[in-house]
C-alpha cells in the first residue's frame, strides 16, 4: 500500500473553484484502479494550504492514474488556481503501533 500525500497552496480567491474541481472529480478519482482511499484537507488556520491524501495499491497503480486523461485534465484545471508550488510525498508504513 502507498500512501499519497500533495500539498497545495491555493490563492485565497480561488478556493471555491478549487472545491467545485474537486467536487466534480472527487468519485472518479477514488474509483480509479488501485486507489482505494481519498480525502481532502485543509490546514486549520490557513485555508487556503489544502492536501490529498489518498491511499494506493502500490507505485504502479499511482503512475498509471497519473498517466490517465483523468489526472491531466484534473490537474491542468487545479494548478493554474495555486499561489504557491506544490509538494508531494510517496509514503510506505515503516511501523504500526
Amino acid at each position: 500500500m502507498l500512501k499519497r500525500m500533495v500539498k497545495m497552496t491555493f490563492q485565497k480567491d480561488r478556493i471555491a473553484d478549487f472545491l467545485v474541481i474537486f467536487e466534480d472529480s472527487k468519485n472518479l478519482i477514488r474509483n480509479f484502479p488501485g486507489c482505494q482511499h481519498l480525502e481532502l484537507l485543509h490546514l486549520e488556520d490557513q485555508p487556503e494550504v489544502m492536501f490529498t491524501f489518498s491511499l494506493w495499491d502500490g507505485p504502479e497503480a499511482l503512475e498509471v492514474y497519473r498517466q490517465s486523461d483523468l489526472f491531466r485534465n484534473t490537474w491542468s484545471k487545479t494548478k493554474v488556481l495555486f499561489a504557491g508550488k506544490p509538494e508531494a510525498w510517496s509514503m510506505r508504513v515503516a511501523a504500526e503501533v
